[in-house]
């Protein structure tokens, strides 16, 4: 298909490259030779009278002119998938489609994985793809690669459309022995233990450490860093640590495994967790649908 001279399947193969910047990688994505792809660089830059791409050492790097094209394509190509291509009318027992979703494991042990569950007997042909917060990065979630982010309020990105799920509180938990603790829990007592907390991204931030040291010029003595809240109840047991976490997450641990759980020494912010889509899909009807179906599910925790 052409439109003012351009085949528009072009803009398909321009997109990649221009997120791969590179022709072996975009021949692997296109399922095609790179020596085709070469093809197609160069009646791109015929059409445009730009280099696009340019070699640079071992990379190829974008002009200024393709920079600029960058965004403007990867949103047509948005727009084709939700306008165009998705079908308006569908059924969910014959639909088939695959999303990705980032999450931490603390919303996908509170909500994610009953909602998954359900969809599978409504949906059977969905499927799905679960990230960690630790893959999320603006440009991947702004290029449409990811459906939907279940993070806290503080991560959404700006300009696309997202809904409040639930609210959390955070509790201490300690091994059910542990002698040293009483059913409170002042702050000195509180800063003075061992604690039990979770690393986010390569730099490790910790969870609550910042407000901590802005509310209190004060840090937690840490003892270990785990990448996940759901082992936080593990690293404790057996110990006299202590580890802070969410409230849901820690009552169903404690169904489980020999742990008490105790208010926090102090209020901590509370937690608002968010569900977030690209502005593309926001009338997409499949999308809609799967979307609701974990905004009915976060409902019935509040």
């Amino acid at each position: 298909m052409r439109y003012e001279h351009l085949d528009l399947n072009l803009l398909v193969a321009l997109d990649v490259m221009l997120d791969e910047r590179s022709i072996t990688r975009s021949a692997e994505r296109l399922h095609m030779t790179q020596s085709a792809v070469s093809g197609v660089l160069k009646r791109l830059r015929n059409y445009f009278d730009d280099e696009l791409l340019v070699q640079v050492g071992r990379s190829m790097q974008p002009t200024p002119f393709a920079l600029e094209l960058q965004e403007p394509v990867r949103e047509v190509m948005l727009k084709i998938r939700s306008s165009i291509v998705t079908k308006r009318d569908f059924d969910p027992i014959t639909s088939k489609r695959h999303f990705r979703i980032i999450s931490a494991d603390f919303a996908i042990s509170v909500l994610l994985s009953g909602v998954i569950r359900d969809i599978q007997a409504q949906a059977p042909g969905l499927t799905f793809e679960i990230l960690s917060p630790f893959h999320h990065t603006e440009n991947t979630f702004s290029r449409g690669e990811i459906d939907f982010l279940l993070m806290p309020e503080r991560y959404m990105v700006n300009d696309h459309p997202s809904s409040l799920l639930f609210t959390e509180h955070h509790v201490c938990v300690v091994c059910a022995n542990n002698g040293e603790v009483g059913e409170k829990l002042s702050l000195e007592e509180y800063l003075a233990m061992g604690h039990v907390s979770v690393g986010f991204g390569s730099s490790r931030q910790l969870s609550i450490e910042d407000w901590f040291m802005k509310q209190y010029k004060a840090q937690r003595r840490i003892e270990v860093i785990s990448s996940d809240f759901n082992t936080l109840p593990q690293w404790i047991m057996g110990t006299n640590r202590i580890a802070t976490m969410h409230k849901r997450l820690a009552e169903y641990f404690a169904q489980y495994l020999p742990i008490r759980v105790l208010p926090t020494p102090v209020e901590l912010p509370e937690m608002r967790e968010n569900l977030q889509w690209h502005r593309a899909m926001d009338q997409d009807p499949l999308h809609r649908w799967v979307r609701e179906r974990i905004q009915a599910a976060a409902g019935k925790l509040n």
